[in-house]
């Protein structure tokens, strides 16, 4: 039993009730009134146990009406807090139909209420617990954070985006810098790892003082030895800890991907649901000319590029007060095909270990605009008069592809989109004009997202 109740989750409607309520109320496998009762009078009469214990024997009496078991034995319960005369149970109901899981809490409800000292009870649904989930694919949102170069801050931000995101949901941070995992010591947090049941290694998990962030990196298994191996080690290492980490969390995961372009970033981008990444650099010409091939590289690999941090553009005198441009005369928006996100001076704040849930007003505004941009990154900006024939059955989607092409005047410009490569379509439109399939001008096609593409092509 815990007092620390998680915020409620969707499911079913909460039940609430209080000591004045109608008291002859019935649960969902009998009256449970006089065996609550009972068990309260006995609790005050030995006087030997608190207000919680007596909830817990009243809730003892109530049943899964499935399983025949009381709701302890079944997993029901997954947390009785009590404030006062205030009680709060979190049931795990989410897997029963409506009906049942409302009689379920009902009679949960009911038992609560009739225990003596009980002033109001609340009975609130709740998903099941568990100790880890296992592997990346559970985090709702999965952000990497890439850099060309070593040595221009991308753990840094890693760490501080995660610590960041870390105050608002549940956030778990993975070192895969496998030859340079940094992430432990920016975080000053160290091993063991331990297992779960499963043998699955569990995350070590950093504390601020209202948040928590999981943190996976081989560093925490190393210990300082120095890490010196090659690709298929490293591919074997990553996709262990890829697949099988317990995870707590589940909503987003940060992946600090090693500089560069090598097998790692390469094994990343191909075993795990990257939805968006962040790009670090500084604003010295050859880093821009390097993080823009990378760029390149992640849009080549159906990657979405959430935007670029430029890092180090500036220094603040502390004598003076002067700032100074460290990088004179670059060009980030003419070099780099991508949203600026931040631009962040060299400074000592940023050499601070940062906690989650407590960071720079800079790593949060950093933090909302990733998640901004993450929630939009698969959207597709499209003409209102694009034909789209995504789920269509086959035989449709010729019909689809006909009206919208013909119905254009000459010189318009046709848009398809599909969920499968529509570069066969080509074909069809030079059989629709009577012309050549490579007289078709302005046709085009591009791959959006891993599973949408986009036709382009000008009306003979």
């Amino acid at each position: 039993m815990t007092d620390d109740t998680p915020p409620p989750r969707d499911g079913n409607r909460a039940v609430t009730d209080t000591r004045d309520a109608t008291a002859d109320r019935r649960d969902a496998t009998g009256n449970t009134q006089d065996a609550t009762a009972a068990a309260g009078e006995r609790a005050e009469r030995d006087g030997t146990t608190g207000l919680k214990d007596r909830i817990e024997s009243a809730l003892r009496s109530v049943r899964d009406p499935d399983a025949d078991v009381n709701v302890f034995e079944a997993g029901l319960v997954e947390s009785i807090a009590v404030d006062g005369g205030d009680v709060t149970v979190e049931a795990a109901v989410a897997e029963f139909g409506d009906e049942n899981a409302g009689g379920i809490m009902q009679a949960m409800l009911q038992a609560v209420r009739d225990v003596p000292a009980v002033e109001s009870a609340h009975v609130e649904p709740v998903a099941p617990s568990t100790e880890g989930e296992g592997g990346v694919a559970d985090f709702g949102t999965v952000i990497a954070v890439a850099s060309a170069k070593g040595g221009v801050g991308k753990s840094t931000v890693s760490t501080n985006l995660a610590c960041a995101l870390a105050g608002e949901r549940a956030t778990g941070l993975f070192d895969a810098d496998i030859h340079g995992p940094n992430v432990p010591s920016l975080l000053d947090v160290s091993g063991p790892v331990h297992s779960d049941d499963e043998g699955s290694p569990l995350p070590i998990r950093a504390s601020g003082s209202d948040a928590e962030l999981d943190v996976m990196s081989v560093g925490l298994m190393e210990s300082g030895a120095p890490l010196a191996w090659r690709g298929a080690m490293a591919h074997d290492a990553l996709t262990e800890l890829f697949t099988n980490t317990a995870w707590r969390a589940d909503d987003t995961l940060v992946v600090d991907l090693p500089p560069g372009t090598g097998d790692v970033v390469l094994t990343t981008l191909q075993e795990v649901p990257v939805d968006g990444v962040v790009v670090v650099t500084t604003p010295f010409e050859s880093s821009l000319e390097d993080t823009a091939r990378s760029i390149e590289l992640f849009r080549d690999n159906d990657v979405p590029v959430l935007g670029a941090v430029v890092n180090m553009g500036e220094f603040t005198c502390p004598s003076c007060g002067d700032s100074h441009d460290l990088f004179p005369g670059s060009s980030v928006e003419e070099t780099l095909d991508a949203a600026v996100l931040a631009e962040l001076p060299f400074s000592t704040e940023f050499q601070e270990t940062p906690a989650p849930g407590e960071t720079t007003p800079a790593f949060a505004r950093l933090a909302e605009a990733v998640s901004e941009a993450a929630a939009t990154a698969w959207d597709l900006d499209l003409p209102t008069d694009a034909v789209d024939i995504r789920g269509e059955p086959p035989e449709h989607r010729r019909q689809r592809v006909a009206e919208g092409f013909t119905s254009l005047d000459s010189g318009a410009t046709f848009t398809l989109v599909s969920d499968r490569d529509p570069t066969p379509v080509r074909e069809f439109l030079g059989g629709l004009t009577d012309r050549s399939p490579s007289d078709i001008e302005g046709f085009a096609v591009e791959r959006r997202t891993p599973d949408d593409w986009v036709l382009t092509a000008t009306r003979p």
